[in-house]
């Protein structure tokens, strides 16, 4: 990753209105959210969405709010990073969905354990959202654990490191998260 002390400095400027320091972070992570992207979309062939489109419009959500995006320090970033890159797939395998099937969208519950072959677009994504609400409205920190690992593709040890956590209570979290969400997709 990134050069963290940097990468702080940065985000203190870009909270105090610095458009620039702004500007060096995206540009310095840019690689880091294209490889997550990419590791996302990997098997997803014949999509018009790619790692460079989703990294592209991420960052216009990260900076749409009339440039006063304001991180607190590098998870943040991440975290908000992670959260913009859900709204997108979602958007996009809904829109694609929507298309496909004329409006009509089944939910079949499944997340898989490991995330290695990357995001599928289809109704499991589309319910993954909305079970996905449903933690955040219980326990925000259990969904925010859930957009990094599996929207942002982060492994336990960089959730932890971005989150100042332990490796093993990230492990917890992620399988508490995931049995919520596996309930709440049942239901729908």
């Amino acid at each position: 990753m990134a050069d963290a002390p940097d990468i702080t400095l940065w985000l203190d400027s870009a909270r105090n209105g610095d458009r620039a320091a702004l500007d060096r972070v995206l540009s310095t992570l840019y690689q880091e959210l294209h490889t997550m992207a990419r590791r996302q979309l990997s098997g997803q062939h014949g999509y018009t969405l790619d790692a460079t489109a989703l990294v592209h419009e991420s960052y216009l959500k990260l900076i749409g709010s009339g440039g006063n995006a304001r991180f607190e320090d590098r998870a943040h970033f991440f975290a908000y990073a992670a959260s913009s890159m859900r709204s997108v797939v979602v958007d996009y395998a809904r829109s694609r969905l929507a298309r496909k099937r004329g409006g009509d969208l089944k939910r079949v519950a499944d997340i898989p354990e490991e995330i290695e072959g990357g995001l599928r677009l289809d109704e499991n994504l589309l319910a993954l959202n909305a079970g996905l609400d449903k933690l955040a409205e219980a326990d925000e920190r259990l969904a925010k654990v859930v957009e990094l690992r599996y929207f942002a593709g982060l492994s336990e040890l960089e959730i932890a490191e971005l989150l100042q956590r332990s490796e093993r209570s990230i492990r917890r979290d992620w399988q508490k998260a995931r049995l919520f969400l596996l309930a709440a997709m049942q239901e729908d």
